[in-house]
């Protein structure tokens, strides 16, 4: 039996919209929305996948894949990780509006991530406390790209204690890499995003604060990010008692089963290593739909 017969196809944990609200765009600065062309342009960077807008594709794509359900987060583009607290605040909650109007308008179809702006810590403990995390599937937090965030920090434990409370399902999901040599390439995806999400984990971690906050689902996108080939040094680490280590935390391989992780690996080797470090059970699907870089076809993925 190969590692993607053992995932199941009923839901999709990693799908992504970008809630089009026109009168309300309309009052954002560097937000355009082009209804001929339908293409949205956010902060100079255009979006012209038609399929992100239209949550009645995505809902007869997952029938066509005979999939029950998504959970629907915004795009990284959407993330906006420049604006200051105040206009993050008026963007997430828009962002968070939408999408539940989305939910709603699918009968149960589509599920919402609720988005944090986690480099404001501040505004993103304000929105838990302004929506019923009832309504929502989850939250929806960006690996990085932006250098305040920083997750092994208490600053966030405010945020962590009240996904704890809800048993929240937290689905951390690389955006831009501060890093300016990954320009070239296309290697910003292809590279930075893998590491964005291993360093979010990483800090996760050495903090120790999948343990602290027991029934958090964390769930890493793109199987994880490198933090399958990461695991095994940060044991090390432990092992040798590098500088600067808290020794009485969960050690690293132990830490990693708390985790979930979608199974967008592209290689199926790397799958069963997703499968042996996390656990079969903690490996579930995600497409990434619409983007190319995902998995377009489950259908074919779950074949003989």
């Amino acid at each position: 039996m190969k590692a993607s017969d053992r995932i199941s196809t009923s839901v999709d944990v990693h799908a992504h919209l970008a809630p089009i609200h026109v009168e309300r765009l309309q009052s954002f600065a560097d937000v355009a929305w082009n209804d001929q062309n339908k293409t949205l342009t956010v902060d100079g960077h255009k979006l012209g996948i038609a399929n992100l807008f239209s949550p009645q594709k995505l809902m007869e794509w997952l029938d066509q894949n005979k999939i029950d359900k998504a959970l629907v987060s915004i795009p990284p583009p959407l993330y906006r990780q420049h604006l200051p607290a105040m206009q993050a605040a008026q963007w997430s909650h828009y962002l968070n509006d939408e999408l539940l109007s989305i939910k709603q308008a699918s009968h149960g179809k589509l599920g919402a991530l609720l988005f944090l702006p986690m480099e404001h810590p501040d505004v993103s403990y304000d929105l838990l406390k302004h929506y019923s995390l009832a309504e929502f599937d989850g939250l929806a937090l960006a690996a990085g790209g932006h250098l305040e965030i920083d997750y092994s920090s208490p600053t966030y434990n405010p945020v962590w204690e009240i996904a704890n409370r809800n048993e929240s399902f937290v689905f951390i999901h690389p955006g831009t890499c501060c890093d300016p040599r990954l320009s070239a390439f296309y290697l910003e995806n292809l590279v930075g995003n893998p590491h964005e999400t291993g360093l979010a984990a990483a800090h996760l971690i050495m903090a120790g604060i999948p343990a602290k906050f027991p029934k958090i689902r964390f769930c890493l996108a793109h199987g994880g990010g490198s933090l399958t080939s990461l695991l095994g040094r940060l044991e090390r680490g432990f092992e040798t008692a590098r500088p600067g280590l808290d020794l009485d935390v969960e050690r690293p391989f132990q830490a990693a089963k708390r985790f979930y992780v979608d199974c967008i690996c592209h290689d199926p080797s790397l799958l069963e290593h997703a499968q042996q470090l996390f656990g079969t059970s903690h490996v579930l699907f995600g497409s990434d739909w619409p983007f190319p870089m995902g998995i377009p076809d489950p259908l074919k993925m779950q074949a003989p």
